[in-house]
């Protein structure tokens, strides 16, 4: 097991309540649900001030989401990197694994194949492994992607609408998320004219 000595300070609930996303946290490591003792990186998954009753969620580099009460004395608490604190040992990473949707133009069970070999030969036969793989052919029609927001009425110019992506293939909408408190609005694709007057 790899792990990394990190000085660092136990944080109150109402410390962790002055967090945001960006900021850097320890929580207990778990991993596949066999905890361990140490900790792992992590951040909160809301802003600390978002959360109410002393109690958080925070994901950690692995994935896991864990629910916390740093006021409680029996729990391993929340940890924040600090000179002046004490040495607790941080869960390390040994790699990275891909969740991938990926789109191959044209692709067959040939061009999948190659793309495995050139992987494995990169990485190492041993490492690159196909779990729960999904091929699925993608139809040649594509859509424009848009965001609204989830509350309040449409305006007459589509002024509360961002354009989120355009000449799109659908299978690839569904491995997007849309931003907080907005909805998906999907059309069919319109090419752009452009009427620009020139010389």
């Amino acid at each position: 097991m790899n792990t990394e000595k990190v000085v660092a300070r136990r944080l109150t609930a109402e410390e962790v309540s002055e967090l945001g996303l960006q900021d850097v946290i320890f929580v207990p490591a778990r991993t596949d649900s066999l905890p361990v003792d140490c900790y792992a990186q992590a951040s909160l998954t809301k802003p600390g001030q978002n959360f109410e009753g002393g109690s958080f969620t925070a994901r950690t580099i692995f994935g896991d989401e864990m629910t916390l009460l740093p006021d409680n004395a029996e729990e391993p608490g929340v940890w924040v990197a600090e000179k002046a604190g004490e040495e607790i040992e941080v869960l390390q990473s040994a790699g990275v694994l891909l969740n991938l949707a990926l789109f191959v133009p044209g692709g067959d069970i040939k061009s999948l194949e190659a793309l495995y070999a050139a992987a494995r030969d990169a990485f190492g036969a041993g490492i690159v492994q196909r779990w729960r793989e999904e091929s699925v052919a993608v139809p040649d029609v594509k859509v424009d992607l848009f965001e609204e927001p989830i509350r309040g009425r449409k305006s007459a110019g589509n002024q509360n609408r961002d354009r989120r992506a355009l000449d799109i293939y659908p299978p690839r909408v569904r491995f997007l998320e849309p931003s907080d408190g907005w909805k998906f609005v999907v059309e069919p694709h319109q090419e752009i004219v452009d009427d620009t007057p020139t010389i």
